[in-house]
């Protein structure tokens, strides 16, 4: 074939594929705001009843038929997570993949985030949206000072997610740990097994 046949052909090929393309209807996305509403307010009377301090969640996370689950990031939890804590990433969320991790729904659920551990910022790093300026300059010094940063740990979604699938035995921790508190018992590559977190370097 030559230049010009072949040139001609690849318009036609072209044109072809674009009329197939605009003529190709996708169904829906699988996504549904009126469902996560719905969920949301059957989920914030049941999880009000359940966010407990610190000593009552250790105390449950040693009596049977209950887990700590851990739904930050794989790198996190590897880096340092609570002793025991079973993990799945919120990312990986499936049916199949929670039935994995919690075959039964009876199975009592304790939850954690970020944002119930102060000290080490790299690891228990906050989820916190702070207002900002259009020069991107913090406004919470500014005149904007006394706006709300939003809260946006972790432990919100999972619970409702958790929810939505069918966990209801769900306990969420309610209290900011220090993670020095000799209570705290950490795993992970950054401490040794079944220790505390290790002071700073400079301490």
């Amino acid at each position: 074939m030559n230049s010009k046949k072949w040139a001609v052909a690849s318009v036609l090929l072209f044109a072809v594929g674009t009329a197939m393309s605009k003529d190709k209807a996708y169904p829906k996305a699988k996504v549904s705001l009126d469902d996560f509403k719905d969920i949301v307010a059957e989920v914030e009377p049941h999880r009000a009843k359940r966010l407990i301090g610190f000593d009552a969640f250790l105390k449950m996370s040693k009596e049977p038929n209950t887990i700590i689950l851990d739904t930050r990031s794989t790198f996190r939890y590897e880096r340092i997570h609570l002793k025991g804590a079973k993990h799945l990433s919120f990312t990986d969320f499936t049916q199949g993949n929670l039935q994995t991790i919690i075959p039964s729904f009876d199975t009592r659920i304790l939850i954690y985030c970020n944002n119930n551990f102060e000290g080490d910022e790299v690891d228990f790093a906050s989820k916190i949206a702070v207002p900002f300026t259009a020069s991107g300059v913090s406004a919470a010094s500014q005149f904007k000072a006394q706006e709300k940063p939003r809260m946006m740990a972790l432990n919100v979604p999972t619970y409702i997610n958790l929810y939505g699938y069918g966990y209801t035995n769900v306990y969420e921790l309610d209290e900011l740990v220090n993670v020095k508190d000799p209570r705290a018992v950490f795993e992970g590559s950054l401490v040794g097994q079944g220790s505390s977190f290790p002071p700073a370097k400079n301490d």
